[in-house]
């Protein structure tokens, strides 16, 4: 299995929902990078499950344990491993899906790839839950990328047909980050977390699930960083954000609606700012990227992440040892709605990214 990600740094995820540990490892991580563990498990904990009556009933404590690569608060230059144990599994909710795959989730084609050797118990290495590793190495890129001034924020910007607020595809707003960590859901507007957490729960009662959108900006990222073709800035973050399960679709500033625009209606114009003499565009319908090539502007992207696949609805499916048509309700314990927790996982996913690419381009810094 390819679980690793990076040209500079290299991120490495192991583990399996289910198995004893999860963990990561980060080389080329640069030497006397502050590191503040207090604050990385708080970042940890808004991806926890358990905590919230419209996620999954499994309630883990996800605390990261450091095991290399940190001491005495900052990193070392070795590579830095870090592991989260397992405490509250249940495999004995999974046997039946070794024969009876779940319509939308990996296990029919990881069954064939993997000639059944592979994990079933909680999705095994496909489980959501690998993104707790995925959130260290991503807590501790924040933490170097706000050490230079660059801030990355992600809300819930829709839920079925219910949205958020956009957030400001121009200016960094600290009011915004506050009610996206306080309000109901991780959500600028109030009103609207309360509206989703209806639609969720209303999912949840009909035995069913619910997808939704994740927008998440980065601000204050300097122009001339990325590559053009192969490793530019959306490159980067469009892979990774591949690797967090449940996502199915990425787009970039104006994404697809650039589709039904003229080009005197998509183009950011530019201006000289009076005040501090710098090159700025009066819109951002970029994205903040321009041949993969970031512009100054805040990098703005957005993830749709599909409805939970495990829902206790019937469904059907097939018995692959009986080889023939059967149902499936699917026990255990599962979120109704994985978009709220996938929040700070595009947060770290796209400090990874974006840390990945500034160690690369560290020449024109």
């Amino acid at each position: 299995m390819s679980s690793t990600f990076g040209n500079v740094l290299h991120v490495s995820i192991f583990g399996q929902s289910h198995s004893p540990a999860i963990g990561c490892s980060l080389d080329g991580v640069p030497a006397g990078i502050a590191v503040d563990q207090e604050a990385l498990q708080a970042f940890l904990n808004r991806r926890a499950p358990g905590r919230d009556e419209t996620a999954t009933k499994r309630r883990e404590a996800d605390a990261a344990h450091i095991i290399a690569g940190v001491v005495d608060g900052h990193t070392t230059g070795a590579p830095i491993a870090a592991i989260i144990e397992n405490t509250n599994t249940r495999s004995k909710d999974y046997s039946e899906l070794r024969r009876k795959p779940r319509p939308g989730h990996a296990d029919f084609p990881a069954r064939v790839k993997y000639h059944n050797m592979h994990d079933v118990a909680g999705g095994g290495h496909f489980s959501g839950r690998l993104t707790a590793p995925l959130c260290i190495a991503g807590g501790i890129a924040l933490q170097a990328l706000e050490a230079r001034g660059i801030n990355v924020m992600a809300h819930v910007a829709q839920i079925g047909g219910i949205s958020d607020l956009p957030m400001d595809d121009m200016v960094y707003r600290e009011a915004d980050r506050k009610a996206i960590l306080t309000n109901d859901l991780p959500c600028i507007d109030a009103a609207a977390a309360g509206r989703m957490r209806e639609e969720i729960l209303a999912a949840r009662d009909e035995l069913d699930s619910i997808g939704g959108i994740v927008e998440c900006g980065i601000y204050g990222l300097p122009a001339g960083i990325g590559d053009p073709m192969f490793d530019g800035i959306e490159n980067r973050i469009a892979q990774i954000a591949f690797g967090i399960p449940a996502v199915k679709g990425v787009e970039f500033g104006m994404g697809f609606a650039v589709a039904a625009m003229r080009g005197s209606e998509n183009n950011d114009p530019y201006r000289i700012d009076a005040e501090t003499g710098e090159i700025e565009v009066e819109s951002n319908n970029a994205g903040g990227i321009l041949g993969g090539i970031s512009t100054g502007a805040p990098v703005m992207w957005r993830m749709a992440v599909k409805p939970t696949p495990s829902i206790g609805r019937e469904q059907q499916t097939v018995d692959m040892d009986a080889m023939e048509n059967a149902e499936l309700s699917v026990h255990g314990r599962h979120d109704p709605c994985i978009v709220p927790r996938a929040v700070p996982v595009a947060e770290a996913a796209a400090a990874l990214a974006i840390w990945d690419a500034l160690l690369e381009d560290a020449d024109q810094l």
